[in-house]
């Protein structure tokens, strides 16, 4: 398994509750064939420029350990989802 970060963009019109169950929805999608190490909550941040329209984002950084086919599923699954408005994953070099 490798290590990975990934760091998405939440439309910052949904509600606390809203960001949380979306957390745990792509929490459970990499604990399904990884592990979840840290998720840090960022919270609502300033684009650098606007995405569809919006000026501002939560933020939420995860990193976590998966094998690399879960990574094409992991990035299907954000592109489908509306309420994530960009994502990156990034694999980290082993320290």
């Amino acid at each position: 398994m490798n290590k990975y970060e990934t760091v998405f963009i939440i439309n910052p019109n949904i509600e606390d509750a809203g960001v949380k169950a979306l957390i745990e929805k792509f929490s459970n999608l990499i604990n399904d064939d990884g592990k979840v190490e840290t998720v840090e909550e960022l919270g609502k941040k300033k684009l650098a420029y606007e995405i569809k329209k919006h000026k501002e984002g939560n933020y939420v950084v995860i990193n976590f350990e998966a094998n690399p086919e879960r990574i094409k599923e992991l990035e299907r699954i954000y592109r489908i989802t509306d309420e994530v408005i960009k994502f990156i994953v990034v694999k980290k070099d082993e320290e």
